[in-house]
């Protein structure tokens, strides 16, 4: 089952995943993930989706807060407060891709930073919350990753972007596997991968 943010991106994950459920949730605006219907058991649920815009606090807008708190925190606690039943039901694993934003901020990464801060602390609370239910919980902190997104980044720096430079995406799904496929007699409560 996966989580798409629009009805055109479902078609394209559908394409992409034969026979994967596609469910559509704008996690733009949290509160859509309230109508989701999942299914009685979940064995995992990876919070892979995020955005970012830079800038000095002097200069962010609070529609450039807003929108990285609600996408990159508030949207990962909504839906997994929705997954709970399911993933209690199964003991399956959270997993959190977070980013090295998380751990440390720096200048111009403000609001960035504080969602990922914030959503470490949403990881640690749960995790704690979780364990006797037999849920496992994982923050997965990527560095600099050859996305989209990481393109974007160096447009907003005044960057040449060279995706070569940088963490291939199919590295940190391996690390995401590896913590998925772990056997239950252990956790990973934390993995930070970085740019060789």
């Amino acid at each position: 089952m996966v989580l798409a943010r629009s009805a055109e991106r479902a078609d394209e994950m559908a394409a992409d995943l034969p026979g994967a459920d596609v469910l559509v949730a704008d996690l733009a605006w949290p509160e859509s993930v309230e109508s989701l219907t999942l299914p009685d058991a979940l064995d995992s649920v990876v919070h892979a989706a995020g955005v970012v815009e830079l800038g000095p606090v002097a200069e962010l807008s609070i529609d450039d807060w807003a929108s990285q708190l609600r996408v990159n925190l508030v949207a990962p606690a909504a839906l997994t407060r929705v997954a709970l039943p399911a993933l209690r039901h199964a003991r399956g694993t959270v997993v959190f891709v977070n980013s090295g934003a998380g751990l440390s901020a720096h200048p111009q990464w403000s609001a960035y930073a504080a969602s990922k801060h914030g959503l470490r602390a949403l990881a640690d609370a749960l995790r704690e919350e979780e364990a006797a239910a037999g849920v496992r919980v994982t923050t997965v902190y990527p560095g600099r990753t050859a996305t989209p997104m990481q393109e974007k980044v160096h447009q907003q720096e005044g960057k040449a972007y060279d995706a070569d430079a940088w963490i291939r995406p199919e590295t940190v799904a391996e690390a995401v596997l590896h913590v998925l496929d772990l056997p239950r007699d252990a956790t990973i409560p934390d993995v930070t991968v970085r740019p060789g």
